[in-house]
């Protein structure tokens, strides 16, 4: 090998062992644990048809880089999950305590606690920042995520029924609008830090962070979202004094379609598909894998809904049932047009009731 070959060579090392010294972007992560614009995450049930009982961590993945579900080879409690690869950002912050990134964890159904928080939002999710970018976590899933100092672990009373998991990545200056939606929720926040120098961009998040006396809560917000790769979102925020059914009320008349909604169906604690607005919503009753097994919307937990029609592409996942008593309840849904995210959705519908039900309406 030549002399200049050898300088080239040592001047990578080099420039390699310096780039290591840096710490990555703070950024939803992937199973390989490197960076990714955004990700989505749907648990299968403990129980599918025609299927021996699961254990009930197994689930599908796909990302920015994919176009398709696939079948993890990780079980959803390891740490080599996507939600495992995340989180650890946020735990590893907690534990150097420093005063340059921020990160709040909120659930109404908080680890290690007999109390159900009513009075503040159905949201469950998690949120780690930095001043150049951070990623906002939106999950179906109680009892979830643990507090930082236990790591990561998932709740034994997550295997039995379906659960649903989206990462965003922004750059900070969406914070400034996510601090505005989840004001609108007033989410239950059980672990949090806000340093002094983020309270003049998220003045929201701090109040609710240390439960100081909060501005008032407007009744419903919407925001224009932008990953930090340039995919476009919707936020739908609705706080406890929009006393409706968000799919029906609010989201299927402002995108203008039909909705097919999926979420938690049990007796008398769901509503029926509604047809009496301009644009309608109907109840999925029943879902099916790419892999040709299905599951009833009794077994799932998660809250998501595409557009019935298939050139309008939407795609929203959230926080809220279909269900009387959530109302009340502050909560929202992110929404995309993404082709990609729509298709993955879209064709899992087996199953849905019409507003007229006849044996053949409703099948996909």
């Amino acid at each position: 090998m030549s002399a200049g070959s050898l300088w080239s060579c040592a001047f990578l090392l080099l420039l390699s062992s310096i780039g290591s010294l840096w710490p990555a972007e703070i950024s939803c992560r992937n199973e390989d644990g490197d960076p990714v614009d955004w990700f989505l995450l749907y648990k299968l049930p403990k129980y599918i048809r025609k299927e021996s009982p699961g254990t009930g961590l197994e689930y599908m993945y796909m990302d920015s880089l994919m176009q398709a579900w696939q079948l993890s080879k990780f079980l959803i409690n390891m740490t080599q999950s996507a939600l495992g690869q995340t989180l650890n950002q946020l735990y590893e912050a907690y534990k150097s305590k420093n005063d340059s990134t921020a990160y709040v964890i909120y659930n109404d159904d908080v680890p290690h606690s007999k109390h159900y928080s009513r009075k503040q939002g159905h949201a469950k999710g998690f949120l780690l920042l930095d001043k150049s970018q951070g990623f906002w976590g939106i999950h179906s899933i109680p009892l979830f995520p643990p507090f930082p100092e236990e790591g990561y672990r998932y709740p034994p009373t997550g295997k039995q029924n379906a659960q649903m998991a989206i990462c965003v990545t922004f750059r900070f200056n969406q914070f400034a609008e996510i601090d505005k939606q989840l004001l609108c929720y007033n989410p239950n926040i059980y672990n949090c830090s806000i340093p002094d120098i983020f309270h003049s961009d998220l003045p929201n998040l701090q109040k609710l962070c240390v439960g100081s006396v909060l501005p008032l809560i407007p009744w419903r917000h919407l925001s224009k979202l932008q990953s930090a790769q340039g995919e476009n979102f919707l936020h739908f925020a609705k706080s406890r004094f929009f006393v409706d059914d968000i799919y029906v009320a609010w989201m299927a008349q402002l995108l203008q379609t039909d909705l097919l909604a999926e979420s938690w169906q049990h007796d008398g604690q769901k509503l029926p598909s509604n047809c009496s607005l301009q644009h309608h919503v109907y109840n999925i009753n029943l879902i099916k894998t790419p892999w040709n097994s299905t599951f009833r919307s009794y077994y799932d937990h998660s809250k998501w809904c595409v557009s019935w029609r298939y050139e309008d592409q939407w795609t929203c996942i959230g926080d809220l049932n279909r269900a009387p008593q959530q109302a009340w309840r502050g909560g929202g849904f992110i929404c995309t047009q993404n082709q990609y995210i729509y298709k993955a959705f879209r064709h899992m519908i087996f199953h849905y009731h019409n507003c007229k039900i006849t044996p053949e309406d409703g099948y996909e």
